[in-house]
């Protein structure tokens, strides 16, 4: 041993063979001693390490790795890195021959777990089931020299027990809030309100007799609503479904794209939550037979504000609920963020920045195209500029810009809305879709009034929103003369950048041709996904746009007629420079950002 270190582990007074003893809890002088005979901490740092838990209040109760990582000494193993909370954890995994689990809750049944044992069982021995079957239950603890639970427990549930370590602040954290749910659930089913709803569902018509309604503004229910946003925003996810069904209903998320199914509450429970939300976004909580949409402002667990979209449905089982969360963070972002290349970011900066005309944005629902907009619009915004918008709702609240809202039941449609917008002055106007004819005659209207628009369609790709336009009845000298460009975008998702693996080859055949027909050199390397702690095992982290960006040259005016020959357009734009999202999506496989299969999920099917 270093003659340094052996001086901290005598200063100490710990003989070096009882580094970890088991049947106790951890104590900081022994981690102390076994950090330093590892050669992770210096001599120093672990004298300052005990100096500190003397000086500080209620140390003893705070368990020896948390304070060390709060300290944050450097980690003599990896030099200019501090020594935090998961290293310790994981280096204490292997100190004890325990696997090491970074709790994942979205993995977790937690009305299945916290029947196992009770709330004040796992503080006290600083215990959480994480999975259970009827054979074995899984144990992460914090305290993994100190397993006398264990033997009692395996002979109470007579089933196998399996012990993993966890980290401190996650496993305390996690059990309060997975018990806690489950307490607030359990006592929402016992809260029994007398008076039926205005409207059942289906199933509770021949249920009336047994049980009413729980009410919205009980505790446990404005509990369970409250946690299930918050865990929503730490999931990222971007939609919360709660789906109501005959006995248990879903709570699912929507994450880079896919729905995971997260949570289960009782149907009487899940009927007061989505009351619950009602109530925040006011909404009409008597009117369960008609769809209704509303609004949430509210602010995440780090502080931002977050604007949530509700929707509501009537279904067999009581009303659906989707929630659509806004994040500026993540709902706005610069040019080089949203997945543009050097070129395409400079082309639609050009095409945004003319003076008049109409620039669209398509591709199918949950693209990205609200993104892109709202990225767009606030970096035009100005002091100089007036920016309005017509949305059907509004997205997301945008104090840079002047915003109004549909409504259908006084006649406020989107080519009454622009119509209004054009009496105010505007520099720029975006109508969230033009989905008929009167929408597209304000669009080229305003435009040729000398005024800058952006909207949306829904079409596979850039050439076809020219054919959609001649469809909705737009006369094709007006496209001519006032459509500047067109946007196709889709999102795909971005692998894990903490555990991708390189792929030994390419799978050219999956491309369906693209290198014969777009003369395009397959990748020398490609990257897949592995799975890791980051990206929950899935193997992705994010996602990013792919792009098709199509500026109408004179060229292309000259053949925009109201029989339009789509393939020849086509044929002629790529001539001119268009890039297809195939080839978008090629160059995102190269850098090693998605893979083949993700790009291929998203694509429009290609025409022969």
């Amino acid at each position: 041993m270093d003659p340094t270190r052996r001086a901290t582990v005598e200063r100490l007074s710990v003989p070096p063979r009882e580094r970890l003893p088991g049947g106790r809890r951890l104590e900081l002088d022994r981690v102390l001693v076994a950090l330093a005979e590892d050669g992770i901490i210096a001599p120093a740092d672990a004298a300052r390490a005990r100096l500190a838990a003397r000086e500080m209040r209620g140390g003893a109760d705070i368990h020896p790795l948390v304070l060390l990582a709060n300290l944050k000494l450097p980690n003599l193993k990896v030099p200019g890195v501090e020594l935090g909370l998961e290293a310790l954890t994981e280096w204490l995994a292997r100190q004890v021959k325990l696997d090491y689990l970074r709790i994942d809750p979205m993995k977790i049944d937690v009305p299945a777990v916290t029947a196992v044992i009770s709330h004040a069982y796992a503080q006290r021995h600083r215990i959480l089931p994480v999975a259970a079957s009827l054979e074995r239950v899984t144990f992460a603890t914090s305290e993994p020299t100190d397993l006398r639970w264990q033997s009692d427990l395996s002979h109470l549930l007579r089933r196998e027990i399996d012990v993993v370590v966890a980290n401190p602040l996650e496993l305390a954290r996690y059990t309060m809030e997975f018990f806690g749910v489950t307490r607030s659930v359990r006592g929402a089913k016992d809260t029994r309100d007398e008076t039926p709803g205005s409207m059942p569902s289906f199933e509770q018509l021949v249920e009336l007799g047994r049980a009413g309604e729980v009410g919205a503004d009980d505790r446990h229910i404005v509990h369970i609503v409250d946690w299930l946003l918050q865990y929503a925003y730490e999931q990222r996810a971007s939609d919360i479904h709660l789906e109501p069904r005959r006995d248990i209903s879903n709570v699912r998320f929507r994450i880079d794209g896919v729905l995971h199914k997260v949570f289960e509450l009782p149907t009487p429970v899940m009927t007061a939550a989505v009351s619950r939300i009602k109530v925040l976004g006011r909404m009409d909580l008597g009117e369960r037979r008609r769809p209704q949409d509303g609004r949430i402002k509210t602010r995440s667990p780090g502080g931002r504000e977050v604007e949530m979209r509700l929707s509501t449905m009537p279904t067999a089982f009581g009303e659906k609920c989707v929630m659509r969360i806004f994040d500026p963070d993540t709902a706005v972002k610069s040019i080089a963020q949203l997945g543009f290349s050097e070129s395409e970011g400079a082309t639609w900066n050009d095409l945004v920045t003319r003076p008049h005309g109409i620039v669209l944005v398509t591709g199918p629902t949950g693209s990205g195209k609200t993104t892109t907009l709202y990225s767009t619009l606030k970096r035009l915004a100005t002091s100089d500029v007036n920016v309005c918008t017509v949305e059907d709702p509004i997205e997301m609240i945008a104090p840079e810009l002047n915003q109004m809202q549909v409504h259908h039941q006084i006649d406020l449609d989107f080519a009454a809305g622009v119509r209004t917008l054009l009496r105010q002055d505007p520099d720029i106007i975006m109508i969230g879709e033009i989905r008929d004819l009167d929408t597209a005659q304000m669009a080229v209207q305003a435009s040729l009034t000398g005024h800058l628009v952006l909207s949306t369609l829904h079409t596979n790709d850039a050439p076809s929103a020219i054919t959609r336009l001649l469809d909705l009845g737009v006369p094709h000298y007006l496209i001519q003369s006032t459509l500047n460009g067109v946007l196709a975008q889709r999102l795909v998702r971005t692998l894990c950048p903490h555990c991708k693996a390189q792929d030994a080859q390419v799978d050219i055949d999956a491309w369906q041709g693209l290198v014969a027909r777009y003369g395009i050199a397959a990748p020398e390397r490609t990257f897949g996904p592995k799975g890791c702690l980051e990206c929950r095992h899935t193997g992705f982290l994010g996602r990013v746009g792919l792009y098709e960006l199509l500026p109408i040259t004179p060229k292309l005016r000259a053949l925009i007629e109201p029989n339009l020959d789509l393939p020849n357009f086509a044929r002629t734009a790529q001539h001119e420079g268009l890039q297809p999202l195939r080839v978008a999506g090629a160059a995102k496989v190269a850098e090693g950002i998605t893979t083949v299969t993700e790009v291929l999920t998203v694509l429009p099917p290609e025409e022969n």
